[in-house]
């Protein structure tokens, strides 16, 4: 049972307090649990939309890709011809066309293979595809953010195990963006430095919170986490977006994301399931000098079948409520060796 301990941390990078109360994770449990997924995958599966060969639901085949594959969403939430024949709502309402466009980003051709179970080269490829394709959408004039995300697993609404995750290019920026480049600008307003350096500098300064760290990247449980296993994957250096990267940068960026994605497998020998988003500046073309591109992952367990729910702080509130301490979690993820569980020795 963790010691009863009632604290706030501020989140620097959303401006918002966040409610540290670890003893709540031992409280009793009597409602919806998941359960364990023990269906082995296969390495291709005939009626997956997305394996190489196989035809989609719009009636498109799959070319037999060998690397990474990106095609255009079937299902778009947006698109470049969006309708512009809209009824206007009555006042203080407003409406547009949503106007942009929607990729999928197959990882690889292997229908069993998560980023954990890659190789790094194979998860670099991912990480250049995010730059061609950020940089692509960026080019478009009526995109003003680039959005690239993975929802990995069933406990976050995903049916198809095959590795993939998705590309917005929308005609407005994401309000979590909005809030962190706000602070980020605000912060090197009042003292000069840039916001996310600042933090980098306060989890070197700690350490205990720290997964992974090399000369160009660096992995840690953020001091102010919200969910039990969250995990922030950075650049040391400061830059916009995943572009603008070098290509020493975004080979270590893979290496980081193999080891984060490895330590979440090993925690319950699952493949563990989150929303991982890229936080990128906006890209019409404006000053975000001050904007420090990270990746985050917001695993939605907090024990092996047990979700983090968001009830009244989070729904009703907007602030969160932690059930556990940043500095366990993390001390949990750092035990764990960095060579997927399926391996069983050797290094990449």
């Amino acid at each position: 049972m963790d010691e009863r301990v009632w604290e706030e941390r501020w989140h620097p990078l959303r401006e918002e307090w966040v409610i540290i109360a670890a003893h709540r994770q031992g409280r009793p449990w009597s409602g919806e649990t998941l359960g364990a997924s023990g269906d082995e995958i296969p390495p291709y599966s005939p009626d997956c939309y997305l394996c190489p060969g196989n035809a989609r639901s719009s009636g498109q085949r799959n070319p037999d890709y060998t690397g990474t594959f990106v095609f255009d969403n079937d299902h778009p939430g947006m698109a470049p011809d969006a309708p512009t024949d809209l009824a206007p709502p009555p006042y203080p309402y407003r409406n547009r066309p949503a106007n942009g466009c929607a990729r999928v980003i197959c990882y690889n051709p292997r229908h069993d293979l998560t980023l954990a179970e890659m190789p790094v080269p194979d998860i670099l490829e991912v990480v250049r595809v995010w730059q061609q394709q950020t940089r692509d959408l960026a080019g478009r004039p009526e995109v003003k953010h680039v959005l690239c995300f993975e929802n990995k697993g069933q406990a976050v609404g995903v049916s198809n195990p095959h590795p993939h995750g998705q590309i917005y290019g929308v005609n407005f920026v994401f309000k979590t963006i909005e809030t962190e480049l706000e602070a980020s600008w605000r912060h090197l307003g009042e003292t000069g430095r840039e916001l996310f350096a600042d933090i980098i500098r306060a989890e070197q300064a700690d350490g205990r919170r720290i997964l992974y760290e090399d000369e160009c990247s660096i992995a840690f449980v953020p001091y102010f986490a919200r969910y039990a296993y969250e995990v922030y994957v950075a650049p040391k250096r400061t830059v916009p977006h995943v572009y603008a990267l070098a290509d020493s940068e975004a080979e270590s960026l893979a290496r980081a994301l193999k080891d984060v994605t490895v330590r979440f497998d090993n925690l319950w020998r699952m493949s563990f399931p989150y929303v991982m988003p890229l936080h990128q500046a906006p890209t019409d073309g404006a000053d975000y000098r001050a904007f420090h591109f990270f990746i985050a992952f917001h695993p939605p367990l907090r024990q092996p079948h047990l979700l983090k729910y968001l009830a009244g702080p989070e729904i009703g509130g907007g602030n969160f409520l932690s059930d556990t301490s940043p500095e366990q979690k993390a001390a949990e993820l750092r035990a764990l060796p960095s060579v997927h569980y399926k391996e069983g020795s050797g290094t990449e």
